[in-house]
């Protein structure tokens, strides 16, 4: 999503810009996006080094994938993971459960 801003136009951007994060994966100020859809089903490899791996892509939901830096807590206590993990989702996250996705 494109926005386009003078800088009197700050004020309302800061109650517009929560609105629009909950609404598209990307938003640009005062230029233009180059309209790919970041979706489930934009899949592609891109120019090397994307093309190298089949497991990744440039662009889409997975392009994450190539710069995540997996954590994994085995064994904590409760009170000592984060918030992210607790059963209760005090954060409200998205996520995936026993192969059920939501916020559970």
């Amino acid at each position: 999503m494109a926005v386009h801003l003078e800088p009197d136009d700050h004020q309302l951007a800061h109650r517009l810009l929560p609105i629009l994060e909950k609404r598209t994966g990307r938003i640009v100020v005062n230029a233009f996006s180059n309209m790919v859809e970041i979706s489930d089903a934009q899949v592609h490899g891109g120019p090397f080094p994307a093309t190298s791996d089949p497991r990744f892509t440039a662009v889409g939901s997975t392009a994450i994938d190539r710069f995540l830096r997996p954590v994994a807590y085995q064994n904590f206590a409760h009170e000592l993971l984060p918030p992210a993990l607790h059963d209760d989702n005090p954060l409200g996250l998205w996520r995936l459960r026993d192969n059920t996705p939501g916020n559970v």
